[in-house]
């Protein structure tokens, strides 16, 4: 079954007439066409009983051609109103929808309202966990496309730390980082790329900038790349120099805390276990108080997509599911830590994605 398929299959059981899809990812999973469309308007539309189509900007016609959508494919300009393009496409197909499925979490307001103009009278149902319970279990072929996002994810930590001297700047070693990565022929990283050293460990969502390495810093790196549509995320941390005893404290505590909660991966285990498995150890050690975030979130066409790996989410784990798992502790006196992999629940157990090593490195000033 086909994800357009399960979809119609789904407006079936549940008498919806249509659904009108416009997260960009999810437009990416139900018809291979990778869009960033800023402010114009992209989306699928499926229906109960009748054709599909999908609409955007006139320009990305013959890209959405070309990735084999065998539907219709609508293309509209800047000077025209897309949601009469919509509407004339809808009315084409003679149908008048009296009940629409659509993302809540994603669609606007002001959307939504010119949807209301559209559709007199119709209905609108949430769509959002139907296509997080397709997206979340993946399949061979994009578990093929992750696992070789983590390699190329594994090999730019190689490149980061490579690039660490005393004296070169944080954005200097992002700089090479993606550089390599370009000539790996990788098209664009999953986020913004971290390099964080000394002091600035200590924020989890930090701001590389012009600070220099100097001998005693840990350095943080955080990164992931997009590999046929497919995301990574790893974080290593590494030291330059010798460190001193209470920053191996802390990077020992996390590292022990993530293996553990790697370790206790298998379906059947709930979410939220993962979380206390690693939040327990770094409780025990004394940090508690600096693990300020959740242990991990799903990872696949999305760097961070369903589920969140929380210590309150019931949810028990299936085969097939991928996430992250990192946790951290982030001291501001001494220093920040966190270790991040990537892993899949197989059927008894886990793989595990990003294998850059978790040993402490060391890297010793030239």
């Amino acid at each position: 079954m086909t994800n357009v398929t399960e979809i119609q299959k789904y407006l079936q059981e549940q008498d919806i007439d249509a659904a009108f899809i416009t997260t960009p990812d999810n437009v990416f999973y139900i018809s291979g066409f990778d869009s960033t469309p800023h402010e114009r308007l992209l989306g699928v539309m499926l229906f109960k009983d009748a054709d599909p189509f999908l609409i955007c900007p006139l320009m990305e016609v013959p890209d959405a051609k070309a990735t084999g959508w065998p539907h219709e494919v609508i293309g509209h300009v800047d000077t025209e109103d897309a949601w009469d393009v919509v509407l004339k496409a809808v009315e084409n197909r003679k149908i008048a929808p009296a009940s629409v499925a659509i993302e809540k979490s994603h669609l606007t307001v002001e959307r939504l309202e010119r949807m209301t103009e559209l559709f007199k009278g119709a209905t609108f149902h949430r769509l959002d966990e139907k296509l997080n319970s397709m997206r979340v279990i993946k399949n061979e072929e994009e578990l093929a496309n992750l696992r070789i996002a983590a390699e190329l994810a594994d090999y730019a930590i190689e490149v980061g730390c490579r690039e660490i001297a005393e004296g070169k700047t944080e954005l200097e070693i992002l700089m090479a980082i993606e550089f390599e990565m370009k000539k790996k022929g990788v098209q664009k990283m999953s986020f913004e790329t971290m390099v964080l050293s000394g002091p600035k460990t200590a924020s989890p969502h930090g701001v590389p900038g012009d600070r220099k390495i100097e001998q005693g810093d840990f350095i943080l790196f955080d990164l992931g790349v997009v590999y046929n549509g497919y995301c990574s995320d790893i974080t290593r941390t590494v030291a330059f120099g010798e460190p001193t005893e209470a920053k191996r404290e802390i990077y020992e505590t996390v590292k022990k805390a993530e293996q553990a909660a790697v370790d206790l991966v298998r379906p059947g285990v709930k979410a939220k276990e993962i979380d206390e498995a690693a939040r327990n150890i770094i409780d025990d050690a004394g940090f508690g108080e600096y693990f300020t975030h959740r242990i991990g979130h799903g990872l696949g066409i999305s760097v961070h997509e369903y589920p969140s790996i929380t210590g309150a989410n019931e949810m028990a784990l299936e085969e097939g599911m991928v996430f992250t798992i990192e946790p951290g502790i982030y001291k501001p006196d001494v220093t920040g830590v966190r270790i991040e992999d990537d892993v899949v629940v197989t059927a008894n157990g886990v793989e595990v994605l990003t294998k850059f090593p978790k040993e402490l490195q060391i890297i010793e000033p030239k």
